[in-house]
């Protein structure tokens, strides 16, 4: 079974002596090949170091029931699948009397020596591929989907208890945490710990352990998917998220839930992430080629979708309500999600607004608005936001703007504005805290009775032709 040299042979005399197993042994040989690792091998006493997690295909096969059984009973859809492994924190103690027992006969690199996670992965990667009817299971290898094995063994409080006492500050209790002995917090106090003290309270090499290490948990988790597309909204009273004052739903629906249903049960996600390029309010609709959104999909069961059941999903949406449409579905990359937010500030918008004068207007009296360009906003917080926006005044350009009469009382302003401006208190003056306003320009009270966002000039998600 072992690939070793005869330069190895004090080191594999010397370990085998201290109750090494078979493929310990490889690794402090710092063999990495990974074949050697999965051959059977007779077990006699369980090992001083790895505490059985590498001995006998008996002791490996015990958690693949558990793994496979995770893995299947939340019906995960993958090609491709990482093993993680976290096995007690006193391993990290026994390794390192084990390297330093080891030392005495033979110096070798401590980076190179295998650790015990890799070689038990290297081991379980066979095993579990075949449980799983061939899936490939990979250790280095990127996938997004991560099973996750945490082992546990009985002893691990009094083999570290030493450490405690000798590293107080490295063992606080947390809230989330059943036993203040982490891997981390046990590295982190063996880095601290003079050699000498150390030697005094463990023994070299580490005793034989009297039992093996058990699995606890199986978890399984897919990396997040990312979903972008663009929503039409076209009714006046329906928000872009769950509107909700101390507890209580104000709204029965709203944009993001709309979306989000049927594209949370198509990849079978635990839950969602919702962002867009900006928002309207809830009296507001947005139309033309609509608003860039965004979701990040949790955990999603399945996350593989084509062009044309993307489509499909993008119907079910559209079917689902006449408040809404959605076009361009599409999964994106996490990286390609910044581009939504990219120039926040620079970005246009395109608005029309229904205006209400009190003086009577006649057609000639609105017509020089339509020369206005560029026209500098100073605007404070509005006042119907100021429970949840710091006060502050920020600058807003309004490019330009045209004007429609419909009768003596009413027309329509058309915006083309700064992203981030505005609009109702641009018209109606906002009791004088945007400057300059519509009222001053008309030199008569005004009010905003509807508006639509024509347009987000964001050029993303990439459109799909219908």
């Amino acid at each position: 079974m072992l690939p070793l040299k005869e330069k190895d042979k004090p080191i594999v005399q010397k370990l085998l002596s201290a109750g090494c197993c078979a493929r310990c042994v490889l690794r402090f040989c710092c063999v990495s090949v990974h074949a050697p690792y999965r051959q059977p091998q007779e077990v006699r006493l369980p090992s001083q170091s790895c505490q059985k997690r590498l001995q006998g295909f008996t002791v490996l096969r015990r958690v693949l029931p558990q793994i496979a059984e995770a893995v299947k009973s939340e019906n995960y859809e993958f090609d491709a699948m990482v093993l993680s492994v976290s096995l007690p924190a006193q391993l990290c103690v026994r390794e390192v009397r084990t390297t330093s027992h080891k030392e005495k006969a033979m110096v070798l690199s401590k980076d190179d020596v295998v650790q015990v996670k890799e070689a038990f992965k290297w081991i379980m990667q066979g095993l579990v591929a075949k449980e799983l009817g061939g899936v490939a299971v990979v250790t280095k290898v990127k996938s997004p989907f991560e099973v996750g094995v945490e082992f546990t063994h009985p002893d691990t409080d009094s083999d570290c208890h030493f450490l405690a006492s000798t590293c107080p500050d490295c063992f606080k209790p947390t809230k989330n945490k059943e036993s203040v002995f982490t891997r981390m917090a046990v590295v982190k106090a063996l880095e601290k710990i003079p050699d000498a003290r150390f030697l005094r309270h463990y023994p070299s090499p580490p005793a034989r352990p009297g039992a093996s290490c058990s699995p606890q948990d199986v978890q399984c988790l897919h990396l997040s998917v990312f979903v972008a597309g663009r929503y039409n909204k076209f009714c006046r009273s329906l928000p872009q998220t769950p509107w909700l004052i101390d507890g209580e739903r104000r709204m029965e629906s709203s944009v993001e839930e709309l979306i989000a249903a049927p594209i949370l049960s198509g990849f079978r996600a635990d839950g969602f992430n919702f962002s867009s390029s900006g928002r309207e309010d809830v009296d507001v609709r947005t139309l033309g080629n609509g608003r860039p959104f965004a979701m990040e999909l949790l955990n999603p069961h399945r996350s593989s979708f084509s062009r044309v059941q993307m489509k499909q999903l993008q119907e079910a949406i559209n079917a689902s309500s006449d408040k809404i449409r959605v076009r361009d579905l599409q999964v994106v990359s996490r990286e390609a999600m910044s581009r939504m937010k990219e120039g926040e500030e620079e970005k246009t918008k395109s608005y029309t607004a229904l205006v209400w004068t009190q003086k009577t207007i006649r057609r000639e009296d609105i017509r020089f608005i339509d020369d206005i360009k560029d026209l500098t906003l100073d605007q404070k917080t509005p006042l119907r936001v100021l429970h949840r926006r710091a006060l502050a005044v920020r600058q807003r350009v309004i490019h330009s703007m045209s004007t429609r009469f419909l009768d003596p009382h009413h027309f329509y302003l058309g915006l083309k504005t700064q992203a981030g401006t505005y609009i109702k208190e641009f018209v109606h003056g906002d009791f004088g805290r945007t400057t300059p306003n519509l009222c001053q320009l008309l030199s008569s009270d005004t009010d905003i009775l509807e508006l639509d966002v024509e347009s987000v000039d964001v050029d993303w998600p990439p459109a799909i032709p219908e």
